[in-house]
């Protein structure tokens, strides 16, 4: 069960360090600030496929939409990249995100490699 709360806990503060990115580009680009929220609400909202473990799919989903997210990251901090046309700086909130995402991963994996039949893991 404490896998689980954990791995629950890195969605949910990658989600409110999302939405608090929001709040502070949100004024200077709309579009950023935009996928913040969405990123920050969609990361918030997994929450519950997680705590109510509502199968494996669910957790493949989010496994595979943060891994989207961490590749924008990547992608936006090389010069001319397709996405923004410039670089990005490397800050401690951007570290900060991408570690508890990295966690996230790492936690929803070890939940899937426990329960190889998809069993509830709060069995365990």
């Amino acid at each position: 069960m404490l896998l689980v709360y954990a791995t629950a806990g890195c969605t949910l503060i990658a989600g409110i360090l999302h939405l608090y990115l929001a709040s502070n580009v949100i004024g200077n680009n709309l579009s950023v600030g935009i996928f913040f929220i969405v990123a920050g609400i969609a990361q918030i909202f997994w929450i519950l496929p997680i705590l109510r473990t509502w199968g494996r799919l669910w957790i493949y989903v989010g496994i595979g939409g943060t891994v989207i997210l961490i590749i924008i990251w990547i992608i936006t901090r090389f010069p001319d990249n397709p996405i923004i046309g410039r670089d990005l700086p490397v800050n401690s909130m951007g570290i900060a995100i991408e570690v508890f995402q990295i966690a996230f991963i790492v936690l929803c994996s070890l939940i899937i490699t426990r329960n190889p039949r998809g069993k509830d893991v709060t069995t365990k």
